[in-house]
């Protein structure tokens, strides 16, 4: 194998391609993929080029390769990187979205979920949106000082902060690292409200104050269970918890009394959406008491990162599973508009809604979670006067 390099004018990166792309046909022909590199532990097959970078490098068959004996390509080691960052909070203005701020530890996610919406954004920090994005890990060991800064400012306004929103707060490095749970400490210590997503059992590590928190009406839990095939789930999120796992943290978390809901998501046509209903039915009988859904996007790089993840594990309904995503993309395989971008459009979506409405109704997860109460915070400054003033 050999690689080419293309700089910023050439016929691939040029206007044939950013045409495509404003059409919503950013899938470049078969030609032009790199083949793809499947890695034991690992999601995505690829590692394409930063959409940033004015050079590309693109790997094609030289044919030097013994025929029908391809070597393995080598394993990946997940290396760390201090993350310089010096805020902790990531403010959000989008409509569709139900939080206006959250806290992220890490930037990157070891869990290697192929169809992860997050991958993109590692094109800003430099990196790949493919094998970079799961094997450097970009964390924050500041964050919990940062934190307690920023919600101490003069004026700051306590609204719940989403811990999981773009990478998963419990990825297998937190168990090192316990960054995660330094955050839960400073929000507890202020009495800070927060909700938590995340595909890992490890969630259930830091009940003890999950506990105290959801006693306060200051927590929620969603973990999010994608299929119930163990199988699937291995090829489609290699290093996230399995199935089963997942089920058994949100029995835990409801023993313990902590609210915990369920995500299907994100829900993948013609690939695991005929689970919908299952996963809604096991994870009530573990104890959830709430549901969402969230169907498929694909922006940026992460078209061509699922094309090629299909054509490796699932060869035999590529085509479908594209053809059914573009029926509920107005033809596309992304449509980043607000409020259309989570459930999409058309009739496939439709009724993939509906379907959803009705399983939610059926298993007793159709009421929205209770707010998180807002009035207990106090800036960090002042926590210790205040408790005096109790006594």
């Amino acid at each position: 194998m050999s690689f080419a390099h293309h700089g910023p004018n050439s016929d691939r990166d040029g206007e044939a391609l950013a045409a495509l792309e404003r059409a919503g046909m950013a899938e470049p022909p078969p030609e032009a993929r790199m083949p793809g590199l499947v890695r034991k532990g690992r999601g995505a097959t690829l590692n394409p080029p930063n959409r940033f970078e004015a050079q590309k490098t693109e790997a094609f068959d030289d044919g030097w390769a013994t025929p029908g004996m391809p070597d393995p390509p080598p394993s990946l080691e997940t290396s760390l990187i201090r993350d310089a960052t010096r805020t902790a909070i990531a403010w959000n203005e989008s409509p569709d979205i139900g939080f206006d701020r959250a806290v992220n530890p890490y930037r990157g996610c070891e869990h290697g979920c192929v169809y992860c919406y997050a991958r993109p954004s590692h094109a800003y920090l430099g990196y790949s949106p493919g094998l970079d994005f799961e094997t450097k890990i970009l964390f924050k060991p500041d964050i919990a000082r940062l934190l307690e800064r920023e919600i101490g400012k003069p004026g700051y306004v306590v609204r719940p902060i989403a811990l999981g929103s773009n990478t998963d707060p419990y990825q297998p490095v937190e168990r090192r690292l316990a960054l995660t749970r330094a955050v839960l400490e400073t929000l507890e210590h202020a009495g800070h409200p927060f909700t938590i997503v995340t595909k890992s059992a490890g969630v259930v590590r830091d009940l003890d104050i999950l506990t105290r928190m959801a006693k306060r009406r200051l927590t929620r839990v969603h973990v999010s269970v994608t299929t119930l095939d163990p199988a699937l789930a291995r090829s489609m999120e290699p290093r996230a918890s399995s199935p089963a796992r997942r089920l058994g943290a949100i029995a835990e978390l409801a023993k313990a009394g902590v609210p915990v809901g369920v995500m299907a998501a994100p829900m993948i046509p013609g690939l695991n959406d005929a689970e919908m209903e299952r996963i809604l039915a096991a994870s009530a009988q573990a104890g959830a008491r709430h549901a969402a859904f969230v169907l498929l996007r694909l922006p940026h790089e992460l078209k061509a990162l699922f094309e090629g993840w299909l054509a490796e594990h699932r060869p035999d309904r590529a085509r479908h599973v594209l053809s059914l995503i573009r029926q509920t993309r107005e033809g596309r395989l992304n449509n980043p508009n607000f409020h259309g971008r989570m459930r999409g459009s058309g009739p496939y979506a439709g009724l993939m809604a509906a379907r959803f409405v009705r399983a939610a109704q059926k298993y007793g997860l159709a009421d929205p979670p209770l707010p998180l109460d807002t009035s207990q915070f106090v800036s960090p400054g002042r926590v210790e006067p205040r408790q005096l003033a109790l006594l």
